[in-house]
């Protein structure tokens, strides 16, 4: 008996739109949170993100989805989620712009789904290497090695600009977000609010020891306003607000298409520090997030599918 295929999922211009604010709100995360972490220490500065979401997330799911039972049932499987997908990844971030900008973090950070492709290729029997899959990593990694490189090279050619320890975290959290990816294929039967909540409140705890731990937080200083607001921003916008938003377009348009968000969150996180924090994109980090988008064009494979049957 012959099977029929499903057509793709079609983007309405609603959805679209969708997309793109994500994409803003997503690429803002990081512009939040280079103003933050220059008041705020980076461990304590993830717990405040994840707090705030998580309590955010709980107001807003209010009992609903069976939540509560889904949380006692599940727990440890939502403690490894918040430490691959939250806890881990954030504090590796957050380190990082302690002494690299917005722009180039975003741009490290936009290789995660070159990660995932890799990582699902060894732990997974469904998601195996394809051509354009292969294709993509291969130039989504050289330009991550462009934007390392020369950091790399500093010691030797007197060059200044951010320590090599910092452009690397950048790329360690996109492979923890790689790791996540995966891993969350387990909670396809859950309410989607419930797994960002369920994640959220598990980084949380795991997060509240260590900001304890190292940072001491009852003895920092107050920050001022705009590094509150930051955290606020951060917080509910960016990972709250932004989780709600990322599940509707999902609902709408199917995860392959959700996934594009990715292309718009570093031209997003740029444009942001330039206008407010005078960063400046070098040549080279130009070149080496044309080459990471466009390995993400090649990952996705529908551009060029699309081309192919024109």
């Amino acid at each position: 008996m012959e099977q029929t295929v499903p057509a793709p999922t079609r983007m309405s211009a609603q959805t679209w739109g969708l997309l793109a604010l994500l994409g803003m709100i997503w690429g803002g995360s990081f512009f939040f949170a280079r103003v933050a972490v220059a008041h705020v220490p980076p461990a304590t500065l993830v717990l405040l993100r994840v707090g705030i979401a998580a309590l955010a997330l709980h107001i807003y799911i209010a009992g609903r989805f069976d939540i509560y039972p889904t949380l006692r049932a599940r727990w440890r499987e939502f403690l490894l989620l918040g430490l691959v997908n939250n806890a881990v990844p954030h504090m590796l971030i957050f380190l990082g712009q302690t002494q690299i900008g917005a722009g180039l973090a975003s741009i490290l950070n936009a290789t995660t789904p070159i990660f995932t492709v890799l990582i699902a290729n060894q732990m997974t029997a469904d998601e195996k290497l394809s051509s354009n899959k292969i294709a993509g990593c291969l130039i989504g990694l050289a330009g991550t090695a462009v934007l390392i490189g020369p950091r790399a090279l500093a010691p030797f050619t007197g060059d200044g600009g951010p320590p090599l320890w910092a452009v690397i975290l950048p790329v360690l959290a996109a492979v923890s977000y790689g790791f996540a990816a995966t891993y969350g294929k387990r909670f396809r039967g859950i309410a989607a609010p419930v797994t960002a909540a369920g994640q959220l409140t598990a980084s949380t705890l795991l997060m509240l020891p260590v900001s304890l731990a190292l940072d001491a937080p009852w003895q920092l200083p107050l920050p001022p306003l705009s590094a509150i607001l930051a955290v606020l921003a951060l917080a509910l916008l960016s990972t709250a607000y932004g989780y709600i938003l990322f599940f509707r377009i999902m609902a709408a348009a199917g995860a392959t298409n959700t996934s594009l968000v990715t292309l718009l969150v570093p031209p997003s996180a740029i444009l942001a520090g330039m206008l407010f924090l005078g960063e400046q994109l070098t040549p080279l980090g130009m070149l080496g997030m044309a080459l990471v988008l466009l390995g993400l064009v090649v990952l996705d494979g529908r551009v060029f599918a699309r081309i192919r049957v024109s």
